[in-house]
């Protein structure tokens, strides 16, 4: 895969992310209402508060694989498996541009 569609993809994973984030910063914890307490009837919002941070926790890990993504892109070796150095295919950039790894590397390094 040429450099200029790699960073095209990282920089819409990018945007992705950081949309993703925003909207998640954008309304804040539900649960600190002052009219609302925990457990009340009908209070959804601490089931939404721990559901919103455990997406924060994942979209803080999708955005670590994207810099590393971006900093191999740097160094020459992006596309490239990070365990073997063999070549991933373009389709699998494609559907995950922060790849790490080809797919049957992956699915041993799951299994561990």
């Amino acid at each position: 895969m040429d450099d200029k569609h790699a960073r095209e993809l990282l920089g819409r994973e990018r945007s992705r992310i950081e949309d993703a984030l925003a909207e998640l910063d954008r309304d804040g914890p539900l649960e600190g209402d002052d009219r609302v307490e925990p457990g009340d009837v009908d209070d959804q919002d601490l089931y939404q508060d721990e559901f919103d941070e455990g997406r924060r926790q994942e979209l803080a890990t999708q955005m670590a694989a994207l810099e590393r993504a971006e900093a191999r892109l740097e160094a020459g070796t992006y596309g490239l498996s990070v365990e073997s150095g063999e070549p991933i295919p373009d389709a699998r950039l494609e559907a995950l541009p922060t790849a790490e790894r080809t797919a049957e590397e992956d699915a041993r390094f799951r299994r561990t």
